[in-house]
């Protein structure tokens, strides 16, 4: 029987893995990639970009290729037996990218080329991976460097095991309502809920912890009790006070502990310091200065926020006292009085094939490329294929191809993000090009009695927010593969074209292409988008203090924080201080945000999480320019789009962010931008 993991011909044979596929798999790779080092690693092999290239960077892209399919499933389509193999096979593949990282023969060889020799791309390339080997424990010794390979095998076990109590603790809760609870909840919600009862034969509505459920009950639901069940239930997923079975607390202080002796081992004072070394900020200090100077700036405007709520609550809802359960509830209350509109009446104009045709539309214009579907194996029935394509010299070309897994269901993962399939490479061993392919994963609601689905405003932003990441990765035009696209773009300046492609999202010109009720057709009223206009930066100041708290607590947490130190309680103590240099609101005591803070903990954020708002700073900036060259109409300028497209997309990770900032912007990102566009800048007399 062949494998379909060991098939490189085309696109991945997602339909036809199976959990028995990967161990043979990773055997056979695994054994070809250590073949390929060896060879490179003898001393009469010559110490040559290209060389080693045909021999080491060909077996390692395949490796990659193989266990990224296997890690996608096991994230979108995760069952039992496949998480047995995907968890049985990691600490061999940890071990070898560990053992590669740190070889100080290829390390050597590496430092033998001679970079003049080298093209622009291979050169940025060249520097990022002598660094990348300093990192990857490549000057340790002895015990060290054998410590550093326990920890790192270790921490990959850690971090996949937090995932899965994350998940697990998300799926294992229902709360099965009868109809008089769900008074004021949306009629496509309360429809799901039964459908997904009746599914499982049992009486009333099912409730669940996913967004497309959890996010409306707590907005719209009119009985606090029901919101108090799922926000308890929410607040304390895979802590101490849920399902000991899925508890990360301890966990979490054993990833820490590990992070601390990795940055120790490598010379550094904290995981903090090892963090920052290949992104665009310079120390912590500089994060921390960041985030302290912007919160400063938006707690006034924070404070001012929540006292519209309490005043609101008390007066108009007969809420003299409220509980962290009844926030969301009230804001969404006092978000229809004074904009009289309400997020349920602006969903029936977002259908998810209106939105995706608009998503299209503008990024075709703008950025002077065409999409279209096209056909391949896929890990669900939901799931499309598309291909980008450009009108080139010697007729249409391929530029990239992406999957869009557009729905949430059980075992996929929570929450949106972009990976990739493959990038961009010039080859090697056959100087053919390699076109690059991404996956889009969201986790929106389904459609119900036959309509198609419909998606929230947020949920149109999130869609083009992950689309902005692979436009990043599918635009290139970088033929060198670790420099291409996404890949050696710092990871501060990652969320720079996500974040700029959120602002089309309250653009009329865009968006009146873009929406058409599900009932008439007709599109999104000019009246009621002039409303959501008004409301854009409701409660902004309450938001970007959040989003402050989570990054000052995961750069204090990997600085200040003494995880060696198995103390209980400390982390929550942390957060405890976080929110009170920073918050305004209150919150439960109960609350165990950290246990599912899947992002530092398993998703690459560790001490990066600020790089959200580091990004939001360039992405504003990079807006004004086309929000400066738009027409009369509002309509964006072609040519700044085309600026940007190859000032920012094109080039991905071949030069360091602030170059491809200034080439686009003739200057270094400024913060005024972000500020105006979040309704915070400062007034003028």
């Amino acid at each position: 029987m062949t494998n379909p993991l060991l098939d490189f011909n085309d696109l991945p044979l997602f339909d036809q893995i199976r959990p028995e596929h990967v161990a043979p798999a990773v055997d056979q790779l695994l054994a070809d990639a250590e073949k390929a080092l060896q060879t490179v690693t003898a001393p009469e092999f010559p110490a040559d970009w290209t060389a080693i290239a045909k021999e080491l960077d060909i077996s390692t892209e395949r490796f990659s290729r193989a266990w990224g399919a296997v890690g996608h499933l096991n994230a979108v389509a995760d069952t039992p037996e496949l998480r047995a193999a995907y968890n049985e096979a990691m600490p061999r593949v940890t071990t070898f990218w560990t053992r590669v990282g740190s070889d100080e023969r290829l390390y050597a060889k590496y430092k033998a080329i001679d970079p003049a020799g080298l093209n622009p791309e291979q050169r940025q390339a060249h520097k990022n991976a002598v660094r990348n080997f300093v990192l990857g424990g490549a000057d340790l010794q002895g015990a060290d460097k054998e410590r550093f390979a326990v920890i790192q095998e270790r921490q990959a076990e850690l971090s996949q095991k937090f995932s899965e109590n994350a998940l697990d603790a998300t799926d294992a809760f229902a709360y099965y309502a009868r109809l008089d609870e769900l008074g004021g909840v949306p009629q496509d919600v309360i429809a799901t809920a039964l459908a997904a009862a009746q599914a499982e034969q049992k009486e009333g509505y099912k409730l669940t912890l996913k967004m497309p459920c959890y996010l409306p009950v707590m907005q719209f639901a009119g009985s606090s009790r029901l919101r108090e069940a799922l926000y308890r239930a929410y607040v304390t997923r895979a802590s101490e006070l849920g399902d000991e079975a899925f508890d990360n607390t301890e966990l979490i202080r054993e990833i820490l502990a590990l992070r601390q002796e990795e940055a120790k081992l490598l010379g550094y004072r904290n995981f903090g310091e090892l963090s920052v070394v290949p992104k665009m900020a310079e120390s912590p200090e500089e994060v921390l200065k960041f985030l302290r100077d912007l919160a400063v700036k938006a707690k006034p405007y924070a404070e001012r926020d929540l006292a519209d709520l309490r005043a609101f609550a008390a007066e108009l809802l007969g809420i003299s006292d409220p509980q962290p359960w009844d926030w969301s509830y009230i804001g969404e209350k006092l978000k229809e009085a004074r904009y009289a509109f309400s997020e349920q009446e602006v969903k029936q104009y977002f259908t998810a094939p209106k939105v995706m045709a608009g998503l299209f539309k503008i990024v075709e214009t703008l950025f002077e490329v065409s999409i279209r579907r096209d056909s391949a194996p896929v890990w669900h029935p939901s799931v499309e294929f598309y291909r980008i394509e450009r009108q080139g010299p010697k007729g249409v070309q391929l530029v990239g191809q992406f999957y869009l897994d557009p729905s949430a269901r059980s075992a996929k993962r929570g929450g949106a993000w972009m990976d990739d399939v493959r990038a961009r490479w010039l080859r090697p061993d056959n100087n053919t090009l390699q076109t690059p392919v991404a996956q889009l994963v969201c986790n929106f609601a389904d459609g119900v009695d036959g309509k198609p689905p419909l998606l929230t405003h947020d949920d149109v932003t999130t869609l083009f927010h992950e689309f902005g990441h692979g436009l990043h990765h599918m635009l290139t035009q970088v033929n060198e593969r670790d420099v291409s696209g996404i890949s050696g773009v710092e990871w501060d300046a990652v969320e720079l074209p996500s974040q700029f492609m959120e602002n089309f999202c309250w653009e009329w010109d865009v968006l009146r292409h873009m929406t058409a009720h599900v009932a008439t057709g007709e599109p999104l009223p000019r009246a009621l988008f002039d409303k959501m206009t008004a409301a854009k930066n409701y409660q902004s100041g309450l938001q970007t203090v959040r989003q402050i708290e989570f990054s000052l607590f995961d750069m204090l947490l990997h600085t200040e924080h003494d995880a060696s130190s198995a103390q209980p309680g400390a982390v929550m103590a942390l957060l405890d201080k976080v929110r009170a240099e920073v918050a305004v609101m209150p919150t439960a005591p109960f609350s165990r945000t950290p246990n599912t803070f899947t992002h530092i903990f398993s998703g690459g954020y560790a001490a990066g999480y600020y790089s959200y708002k580091w990004a939001e700073v360039l992405s504003a900036d990079a807006y004004a320019a086309f929000e400066e060259s738009a027409d009369a109409e509002g309509k964006p300028n072609i040519e700044t789009g085309r600026r940007y497209r190859t000032a920012i997309l094109e080039a991905g990770g071949s030069r360091p962010a602030m170059e491809s900032f200034k080439a686009f912007r003739g200057r270094a990102p400024q913060l005024d931008a972000l500020l105006r566009h979040q309704g915070m800048a400062p007034t003028t007399a």
